[in-house]
């Protein structure tokens, strides 16, 4: 077993309690939002749906309208949950052509074979057509309360006012510079005068902001018109444009003729519990299959030991090994996290959990600077390789790593959970249902509890804050096993958040070492 440097500190985040609702993402300005529209009557829809648009605006790098996603929800009084598919597409001009692949392995989210010019990757031929808007738009139209532009608001406000480089983002802007400045929209955005990355002084004296504005009019317009502008009329139009001003094969009829959807949530039982999953082409299927394989293993005692963990190693290898053979995706590489996870809870007990992103980070670092969008590189999901389960085509359905994911344990509570890292996700979503509905844990007590992640194919992570008893049979039992800490950087693991109701009340903790995730009760 080899060691990752450690830090030698612990960090410890407490579960909020509220006796409303609760919200919990990866940014505490989203949280605060989505807590308010709570506080002015809102349902949990209705503050997902503000918390959506607002991160799109603090953590830019993560998603945004230019991006895609999942929406689960279950409603106090459903029997089963629902799901807002809202991922994304690839454009029926799409040339196979255009993505020549010239060997190597991209150093990117995906080690795919190399692709001429990165057009996977980089740049508008990366772009495939974002979800986001008319997702939120049907969610909104289905089950929301509060009015369209009243979610909006706080997003506008936030763009308004630009987007403020703290530390965490300046180390966003630093990793992507190179990238964000070859594109006139972006650099202008995220980048100083020099074309080096916005930083703000060492004290809070002189503060550094993005100028957004152009994002701000934009969603301003939204805002007015509502979400079908994105897909049809001036808006849209010029959308297409300016994706192929920059060489995009885009048209208008690939925006006129999104559609996002509302499916019925995958179903399966647990021990005894409930579990409501996102189908499809999402690691929803593969979250349940590992469930099933962890069926035939017994939990002892009241936290996971050393056969536990060999056990969730083993039913989440062997179910990736299906996903890998049946439904594309098929190269396994360690990758940042890249999309944002939230989950709310309203006081009536509905429990919604939601992920979207632009799949790398800053998407394809695309940022249209007439709209002001941030675009995904949604295209980077697709093998390039021809005859693959997954090869690159057009007018096709994005397979995406996205987990939102809805319990009900035994005695009634209601748990909304998910996160974000790519390939990480699934493996925390599959444990975090084990520590909660195995070994009954609260909240708090689940997401400290020690994790591995058995995403690449060739090493299992294990964290180094796990009691060095078990560490030493891990490592025997698992030859490729390294321990790392949990740290905000490098990324060894995914970051969750999760969100209850149930008797109690609600509750929700963040993620402990995401730097600006926080949990906030209405």
């Amino acid at each position: 077993m080899s060691r990752a440097l450690s830090t030698g500190q612990i960090t410890r985040k407490p579960a909020v309690h509220g006796a409303g609702g609760v919200v919990v993402s990866q940014n505490r300005i989203a949280s605060e939002i989505g807590a308010q529209v709570l506080r002015d009557g809102g349902n949990a829809v209705d503050a997902a749906v503000s918390m959506s648009f607002a991160l799109g605006v603090v953590e830019p790098w993560m998603s945004g309208i230019g991006g895609g996603g999942y929406m689960i929800l279950r409603r106090s009084g459903d029997a089963g949950g629902q799901v807002v598919d809202f991922g994304m597409r690839s454009p029926a001009g799409l040339r196979v052509d255009d993505y020549p692949v010239v060997g190597g392995a991209s150093n990117d989210l995906f080690p795919w074979p190399v692709v001429r010019d990165n057009a996977n990757v980089f740049g508008a031929r990366a772009v495939a057509i974002p979800g986001v808007v008319a997702g939120m738009g049907l969610a909104h139209d289905t089950f929301c309360t509060r009015p369209w532009a009243e979610l909006l608001a706080p997003a506008i406000a936030e763009a308004r006012a630009g987007l403020l480089v703290d530390w965490y983002c300046q180390l966003a802007l630093a990793s992507a510079a190179p990238q964000l400045a070859q594109y006139p929209g972006s650099r202008a955005a995220f980048l100083d005068a020099n074309g080096f990355p916005k930083a703000s002084a060492w004290t809070a004296l002189s503060q550094t902001r993005c100028d957004l504005s152009p994002l701000a009019d934009t969603l301003e317009g939204l805002a007015q018109d509502g979400p079908d502008c994105f897909y049809r009329g001036a808006l849209a139009k010029r959308l297409v444009e300016e994706l192929n001003d920059q060489g995009g094969r885009h048209g208008l009829e690939d925006f006129a003729n999104y559609r996002a959807r509302i499916v019925t949530a995958s179903e399966v039982a647990y021990r005894g519990h409930k579990v409501f999953s996102t189908p499809e082409l999402t690691a929803g299927p593969t979250m349940e299959n590992v469930l099933d394989l962890l069926s035939d293993w017994q939990p002892r005692g009241n936290s996971p030991d050393a056969a536990a963990y060999i056990a969730y190693d083993t039913a989440i290898r062997a179910a990736n090994a299906v996903r890998l053979s049946e439904m594309g995706d098929v190269a396994q590489e360690p990758v940042p996290s890249c999309t944002t996870h939230f989950n709310v809870v309203d006081r009536d007990g509905t429990t919604v959990s939601v992920t979207q992103t632009l799949l790398s980070m800053f998407g394809s670092r695309l940022m249209l600077p007439d709209t002001g969008v941030l675009m995904n590189n949604g295209i980077m999901w697709f093998d390039p390789e021809p005859g693959r389960p997954n090869s690159i085509g057009p007018a096709k359905r994005c397979l995406s790593n996205m987990a939102p994911t809805l319990l009900e344990h035994l005695d009634g509570r209601r748990i909304a959970l998910g996160g974000s890292g790519g390939r990480k996700i699934m493996p925390v979503v599959a444990q975090l249902a084990s520590f909660l509905l195995d070994y009954d844990m609260d909240l708090e007590t689940a997401m400290h509890t020690a994790r591995i992640d058995s995403s690449m194919a060739d090493v299992t992570i294990a964290d180094d804050a796990m009691h060095e008893t078990i560490l030493a049979a891990l490592g025997k039992a698992l030859p490729s096993l390294v321990s790392a800490p949990r740290t905000a950087y490098p990324l060894n693991f995914a970051c969750p958040g999760i969100a209850e109701s149930g008797p109690s009340g609600a509750m929700a903790v963040a993620e402990t070492m995401a730097p600006w995730a926080e949990a906030v009760a209405e």
